[in-house]
């Protein structure tokens, strides 16, 4: 996770919901988007 741009995972989580991925891929994702304190806003992503 640490390899991934804030941009790219919030992209990554916005994208695993919407596809309805596993939830334990979308918790993960969701933790270290609590973990660095981001914004899950929508208009962050491009």
């Amino acid at each position: 996770m640490a390899m991934l741009t804030d941009e790219m995972l919030l992209e990554s989580y916005h994208m695993a919901t919407e596809l309805q991925l596993d939830r334990e891929f979308i918790a993960l994702l969701l933790a270290e988007i609590h973990k660095r304190n981001l914004n899950l806003n929508l208009s962050t992503i491009h």
